[in-house]
């Protein structure tokens, strides 16, 4: 699925708690935890009278893993965050940022200079997940990879 837009949130978080392992989308936010909003309010924009408490589960039990992208100041794109999305407390949904990116400065050019950096979570939640679907090793090979 390409980007979320509206109502069809809803569809999508149907479609990925119902077996369609794999499922992707993409919405506009400024982080991952207002993604999550975002969330929430384009099910609710669509009609749907839901409680809160249910949308959030059923974020929570969509949705593994946020990945962020920005444009930064000089113009490049750059993953800026992965978060995972690891359960409910009470009704607020609990994240934890696996790795973000960090600018070092510039180059010669204006070009932003930085690298990613893992926030000391060894193995996310997810990991258990990962190794039943036989991707352990190429999880722990892309973790391994944006820390260089």
């Amino acid at each position: 699925m390409g980007e979320v837009r509206g109502p069809e949130a809803f569809d999508l978080l149907q479609a990925m708690n119902t077996g369609h392992d794999g499922s992707m989308g993409t919405l506009h936010a400024n982080s991952p935890r207002e993604a999550m909003g975002r969330l929430e309010s384009m099910i609710t924009m669509g009609g749907f009278s839901l409680p809160l408490k249910t949308i959030r589960e059923m974020i929570v039990g969509s949705i593994d893993v946020i990945i962020q992208a920005e444009r930064l100041r000089d113009g490049s794109r750059r993953i800026t965050r992965i978060t995972e999305v690891v359960g409910t407390e009470g009704d607020v949904v609990i994240t934890q940022d696996l790795m973000t990116y960090e600018m070092t400065g510039e180059d010669e050019t204006g070009r932003i200079k930085g690298k990613h950096v893992g926030t000391g979570i060894v193995r996310p939640s997810f990991w258990e997940r990962a190794r039943y679907f036989g991707m352990e090793r190429e999880l722990a090979e892309a973790l391994d990879a944006l820390q260089e």
